[in-house]
């Protein structure tokens, strides 16, 4: 047998590092590179992402917290912006290179796990192949370090319980530190191993002096976000409760497919093969804490309403499991083969979903592809919502073009006229949506609004005239298509006293101009 079989050593001071076979890092960082190479070769392609607009816009306005996420991801786009400039591929820069390192996690992983070279190989190939790997490493946005956080995490923990070397549980609280400065979710990930630990053989590895350490160490570097969201009253929990509110009966009835999705359905199979054993082989045992994890965590989202891609990272291990399976099993040409078209298949569908690599008409003239390929939508439209609103604008008196500003219903919006306005001359926009509230409030000399997609009834009760003047429209199934454009002159009260009224948390609907906020009893339709 090719595979070395590990012995864990649970109480042990000393990693036994002669047990692993030896990694092979020039054929994984030559696959990260792939990788790398491919996100970047179509980072410029169709446009902003709806939430990389908010995130440019929140890059301009630094805090120790957001109210929807934290701050981590809207400095490191300010840094890109800085360094490289505004644009696109700038943007996408750091998704492209965090996800680069994410896939040779996965390969650290199969080797914790016993894997040979051929399967570490197998599992930096199969992670850069999934729709999960090309959809975090195109975005700007809090899964890019996310996922190589949970991933980072998961590695440590089984080195822990492998070598039983417990000095590394600071090396884990650093990261889990970090990580939150990027997204709050890490927390989901803790609890599912801790309480997977618990449960088996390995809990052992809690029962540390390095443990409380290392908690220490991660409250200390995440301070600051975390006395952010206290003295904010933990807005991040009202963002929340408005998710699950929303989507509770949708994500429920999507989180199957949604789980073979985030992989993808050709390498499905592997990463299923890879929880079985993590739960079922003997050798695997002191390993079974991370497949009950993942057990744990889809019975608390689904309790929960939330969307099955919250706990998608730690399919990325599941996978790297199922690699060293899957290197056992295609011990024939045949199966070899089989394997190779599967890993194949995966990357051309996950890439054809994922990235843009076909014409954005392509994807709205076919029925599949525009259920499936929402992503690509979220990243059209921006430009020519911005020049529709331009036309708005032009048609207005001069007199009233100095006193006019614009107001986005969400953080899209607004953020596309930030970034596109300044071609045609526009004046600031505005939005109470999430923190883009935050982000500026309109002076109160200004006393012309022209508004996209906000609830008429609502804005007339607040101006003392607001009229229509068209909807957006495009030949693409966007999710702000047919929008009204309206022009409320006259408010009846200043902006800095009418501003609380406009401020909502929660989220857009795709494909409706439906407003979902925490107080919402429907979900989307």
């Amino acid at each position: 047998m090719n595979t070395a079989t590990i012995t864990p050593t649970i109480g042990r001071s000393a990693p036994e590092e002669a047990a692993l076979p030896p990694m092979r890092w020039w054929p994984s960082l030559g696959v990260a590179g792939a990788v790398i190479a491919l996100l970047l070769s179509v980072s410029g392609r169709h446009g902003y992402h709806l939430d990389e607009l908010y995130t440019r816009a929140a890059s301009r306005h630094l805090d120790w917290g957001q109210i929807d996420q934290p701050p981590l991801v809207a400095l490191v786009a300010r840094i890109e912006t800085i360094l490289f400039g505004d644009n696109l591929t700038a943007f996408r820069l750091v998704p492209a290179l965090l996800i680069g390192v994410t896939v040779v996690l996965a390969g650290l992983v199969a080797r914790e796990l016993g894997g040979n070279q051929r399967a570490q190989l197998l599992a930096t190939v199969a992670a850069a192949a999934s729709g999960l790997a090309l959809h975090t490493g195109h975005i700007l946005g809090t899964n890019n370090f996310d996922v190589l956080v949970w991933v980072m995490v998961s590695w440590l923990v089984i080195r822990i319980v492998r070598t039983g070397d417990q000095r590394m549980w600071p090396a884990v609280g650093a990261v889990v530190g970090f990580g939150l400065h990027a997204k709050y979710l890490l927390v989901l990930l803790l609890l599912a191993f801790g309480a997977g630990l618990l449960v088996t053989g390995s809990r052992r590895a809690l029962f540390s002096p390095y443990l409380p350490a290392g908690a220490g160490i991660a409250l200390v570097i995440a301070s600051p976000v975390l006395v952010w969201q206290v003295t904010n009253g933990w807005p991040q929990f009202e963002m929340a409760a408005a998710l699950s509110t929303a989507l509770a009966e949708l994500s429920r009835i999507s989180f199957l497919p949604m789980q073979i999705l985030m992989i993808g359905l050709f390498l499905s199979p592997v990463w299923i093969a890879g929880l079985v054993a993590l739960l079922r082989r003997a050798e695997w045992r002191p390993y079974r804490f991370v497949g009950i994890a993942y057990l744990l965590m889809v019975v608390v989202l689904l309790v929960m309403g939330a969307q099955a891609a919250y706990g998608a990272a730690l399919q990325f291990v599941l996978l790297a499991a199922g690699c060293v399976v899957a290197e056992r099993w295609a011990r024939t040409v045949v199966r070899r083969s089989l394997l190779g078209i599967a890993i194949v298949a995966n990357l051309v569908t996950s890439a054809v979903l994922m990235l843009p690599v076909l014409p954005l008409q392509t994807y709205a003239n076919n029925v599949l592809l525009q259920q499936l390929a929402i992503v690509q939508f979220d990243q059209a439209g921006w430009p020519e919502l911005t020049a529709q609103a331009a036309a708005v604008y032009r048609s207005l008196p001069a007199e009233e073009q100095a006193r006019a500003v614009f107001y986005g219903n969400h953080y899209g919006q607004a953020g596309a006229l930030d970034k596109h306005g300044a071609a045609y001359g526009l004046p600031p926009a505005y939005s109470g949506h999430n923190s883009y509230a935050d982000f500026g409030v309109p002076a109160d000399d200004k006393t012309v609004a022209i508004t996209i997609g906000v609830d008429r009834a609502q804005f007339s009760r607040l101006f003392a005239d607001c009229r229509p003047a068209g909807t957006f429209e495009i030949g693409l199934p966007v999710s702000d298509l047919g929008q009204e454009f309206m022009v409320c002159r006259g408010p009846l009260e200043p902006w800095s006293q009418m501003w609380p009224k406009l401020r909502w948390i929660g989220f857009q609907c795709p494909y409706t101009a439906q407003a979902v906020t925490a107080a919402s009893k429907e979900g989307c339709v």
